[in-house]
């Protein structure tokens, strides 16, 4: 698709934002390359032009694993809430947030990593997690009995107000604000 092509009145940009918007799915750069005939690499760089243009309004828009999303602005969450009938004060609890983490840093992992990595039993958590639709199943294990694998969902992007996965604080910077405990 040219930038101003003699039938279509909408420029590329206006096209991308269109796809995104009516979009029940997240759409990777190459889906909207086949759509509005163009090449994964110019999308991609529109993509990250209107990321950077949306960063300061009412919308976002977001990418997951090489795919994006419009989503509305974190901080309006309250607003969205109300308006659709949702509970705001109802937060995550400790040992759900510790399960989050878990996944965000090692997906794709397990129940039994989880419960292996967190010492105790982790259905509650993850029952919690995927009902509120901040991580999902991604596949199954090649290992003995093909457990079921999670990681995070676009959700879980928009709850924390975060563009994609690596904007997550990096493990190490983590592992120096929280120093092991010696008190045993």
């Amino acid at each position: 698709m040219t930038e101003h092509s003699s039938d279509h009145s909408l420029g590329l940009e206006e096209a991308i934002e269109s796809l995104l918007f009516v979009s029940d799915e997240d759409l990777g750069p190459d889906d909207i390359a086949s759509v509005l005939d163009s090449t994964t690499a110019i999308i991609e760089a529109r993509l990250h032009k209107l990321q950077s243009e949306y960063a300061s309004r009412g919308i976002h828009i977001i990418e997951h694993q090489g795919k994006y999303r419009m989503v509305s602005h974190p901080h309006a969450s309250l607003y969205c809430r109300k308006l659709l009938g949702l509970d705001p004060t109802t937060k995550l609890t400790q040992a759900s947030l510790e399960t989050l983490a878990i996944i965000a840093y090692r997906q794709p992992v397990s129940r039994g990593d989880l419960e292996r990595i967190r010492g105790v039993n982790c259905d509650s958590s993850l029952s919690n997690l995927l009902s509120r639709g901040l991580v999902k199943m991604i596949g199954r294990s090649d290992r003995i009995g093909r457990p079921q694998l999670y990681g995070t969902s676009p959700s879980f992007l928009m709850y924390f107000g975060i563009d994609s996965l690596t904007s997550l604080p990096s493990q190490e910077l983590l592992a120096d604000n929280h120093p092991p405990n010696t008190d045993i």
